[in-house]
């Protein structure tokens, strides 16, 4: 979902930065910048742990939800924040000397708790590596053309664990050499690192320690609300269709189209935290699909499909369901791709065409000079960063095959001989748009790879071949975000690549334990329970359409995703030759796309949390830039955090004791 942003960032940071940041305050800091090595703490490593395994859960919830996941790099510096602070503040009243808490620290937790979240995130739980499951597989259709048999592979710690550390890290160390070229020389902007650094130098100033007050007092007390919440919602949940979290708040037939209100605290919040557009956008997909299009498809039963087919099979209802949501994610997916191609390579071409493009350092600020000498003083040897990128691609290339036979080792060679390429290309356009293509690049990996292998071996050979790619290019990218924050804090990018490799190795084991508490816990990929998985569904279809083409697909489906694809292009298009001020109200095709598998619901509570936001800014702007994120992060951790007590009472086989729920009333 990183395409979703938009590059709405952008405007956030410059007023961040007036509201927080103050002018001189960089020329202070630099007068007592610690080592590297001082940079990176025991009490700063064991809050990364903590915050990580909170916010894999958190990612993992969403993800096995409704796949649609905020950026939440800035509840994470937050939470590292109040976290560090109550530390501190603790040992100061037990009269314990500690030593003070930097920005720099911050910046290191907030670096490695985000490489830690990101494989649960990234690891392909809610996509690729589900979509091998034989539940996925039987969902798809066993006799369907294409599903070859026995082309499943259950998810398992033996051999999630070992893929996962030989695919994780390749990405980091590709990037690593290129920091000077794209943060120092061309001075992108990486908006969403910038967010992040301007979030941390106001806690670290003057002037930011009453803003920081307020918003960690915000914080606990809707953390503490939320989790409270959880905890007495989960007493009346005890059934099917039980409990707040079914809702019937437009009645009865509205409930039968997932048009309810789930009273989920992790949505509204993260309704909060991204653009009122892309709320809309997905209210707006709920009410085209859930709303209109279902309905009137399902009273084609008999002519379009058979009536003796259940609604679950991908010749029946689902199918449409699947097929339509997967032409708009493919065809907003390539436009963007196209598109930030275009950018890149324009960019790219004005900047070495033209001498004056690159700022001279005659032309620089104070603070910049003194951000870059800080940023460069600490250098990674290029020779140790490409030695190490070949050993362990040459390590993934002999063990990935070993695994999965499906996928030639020869296929493993060319990902890695391209990917360095595709990390510059995605990194570059990351830093101009705030937009990661990681996804999209999987995609296109995962359609070429599954059409090349063939039908026998062609889906698990894409998917596989997917992974690969997505998992080198996005980690790479999200590094480049980190040595952006780095730079504006005056943090060292040695310890801030020592933190992401940390960080990546904790993540490799939390992501799967995590996975495996909510595979345990739950009934994950069931179609009409609340983790849907939906993104496995459709990353197994993809791959089934590369080796089958388009007779997989269910009566006039193939006609509806051509209008549907055309609408996602004509929508992008649009957006981009009228003026501003109406493009900006056109919805996003991929958000658009998200509830037509997922169902309605949730949309209701991302449109709740933009009203709140909305109705902040309404009253106090400065404040609501201040207190929405606080809020936000507070709803989202407190509603996460409630996963771990209840999947223990669900492995316990302690049920809730009360169902509460809702039936048409009785006629007299």
């Amino acid at each position: 979902m990183d395409a979703i942003q938009r590059g709405e960032l952008v405007d956030v940071v410059d007023k961040m930065k007036e509201e927080l940041e103050e002018p001189s305050d960089i020329l202070e800091a630099a007068k007592s910048v610690p080592s590297w090595k001082e940079q990176i703490t025991i009490r700063g490593l064991v809050a990364s742990v903590f915050i990580g395994t909170v916010y894999s859960i958190v990612a993992m919830k969403l993800l096995l939800t409704t796949g649609l996941v905020p950026s939440l790099s800035v509840s994470v510096a937050l939470f590292g924040f109040v976290i560090m602070k109550g530390w501190t503040k603790l040992l100061e009243k037990l009269n314990i000397v500690t030593t003070p808490f930097t920005r720099q620290e911050n910046t290191v937790i907030q670096t490695c708790s985000v490489a830690c979240y990101a494989i649960a995130l990234g690891g392909g739980f809610g996509s690729y590596l589900l979509a091998l499951s034989k539940k996925t597989y039987e969902l798809v259709g066993e006799n369907t053309e294409g599903n070859s048999p026995g082309s499943y592979k259950d998810p398992g710690l033996d051999w999630i664990i070992p893929f996962l550390l030989a695919i994780s890290f390749v990405g980091i160390l590709t990037i690593a050499p290129l920091r000077k070229i794209l943060i120092v020389d061309l001075r992108l902007r990486f908006p969403s690192g910038m967010a992040t650094a301007v979030l941390i130098n106001g806690f670290h100033t003057r002037t930011g320690e009453q803003s920081a007050k307020e918003q960690v007092d915000g914080f606990l007390k809707v953390f503490t609300g939320s989790f409270l919440w959880g905890f007495f919602q989960w007493f009346w949940s005890g059934g099917t269709n039980c409990g707040f979290g079914s809702f019937p708040i437009f009645g009865l037939k509205a409930f039968n189209e997932t048009f309810y209100f789930d009273f989920n605290l992790t949505y509204i919040g993260a309704g909060m935290i991204c653009p009122h557009l892309v709320n809309m956008s997905v209210l707006l997909g709920s009410v085209l699909s859930w709303g209109i299009m279902w309905p009137l498809i399902r009273d084609k039963k008999g002519e379009w499909y058979s009536k003796s087919i259940p609604e679950s099979s991908m010749k029946s209802l689902t199918g449409y369901e699947v097929f339509i949501a997967i032409a708009l994610i493919l065809s907003d997916g390539m436009y963007t791709f196209i598109k930030v191609g275009y950018l890149t390579t324009k960019n790219l071409y004005a900047t070495y065409g033209k001498k004056n493009q690159v700022k001279d350092e005659k032309e620089l600020t104070l603070d910049e000079i003194q951000q870059n000498q800080v940023f460069m003083k600490d250098s990674i040897p290029t020779w140790m960063a490409l030695a190490a990128y070949l050993l362990l691609s040459v390590m993934a290339i002999i063990i990935i095959p070993r695994m999965f036979p499906q996928l030639k080792w020869y296929y493993a060679l060319v990902g890695y001989i391209i990917t360095p390429a595709l990390c510059f290309c995605n990194a570059y356009g990351a830093g101009l748009t705030n937009m990661s293509m990681a996804a999209n690049y999987g995609k296109v990996a995962l359609f070429v790879m599954a059409a090349m292998t063939g039908k026998q071996n062609g889906v698990v050979a894409g998917l596989i071949g997917c992974s690969l790619v997505k998992s080198v290019v996005s980690s790479a990218t999200e590094l480049m975000h980190d040595f952006k924050t780095a730079q504006l804090t005056l943090t060292s990018p040695r310890s801030m690549a020592v933190s992401q490799l940390i960080g990546t190795l904790v993540g490799c084991f939390v992501g799967p334990l995590t996975f495996f508490l909510f595979w345990k816990s739950f009934d994950i990929g069931n179609p009409n329970g609340i983790y849907k998985a939906p993104y496995a569904l459709i990353y197994r279809n993809i791959a089934v359409l590369a080796v089958e083409g388009f007779s997989a697909l269910p009566g006039h489906c193939l006609q509806l995703c051509y209008g549907f694809a055309a609408l996602a292009i004509v929508i992008n298009v649009l957006r981009e030759v009228l003026p501003k001020k109406y493009g900006k109200f056109l919805p996003i095709p991929m958000a658009m796309a998200i509830p037509f598998l997922v169902g309605a619901y949730f949309s209701l509570d991302m449109a709740l949390g933009s009203l709140v936001v909305f109705l902040m800014q309404r009253r106090d702007r400065k404040k609501a830039s201040l207190m929405a994120p606080a809020i936000a992060s507070g709803l989202i951790c407190g509603d996460g955090l409630w996963i771990l007590p209840s999947s223990i009472l669900s492995l316990a086989r302690l049920n809730p004791p009360i169902c509460m729920g809702f039936s048409a009333a009785l006629k007299s």
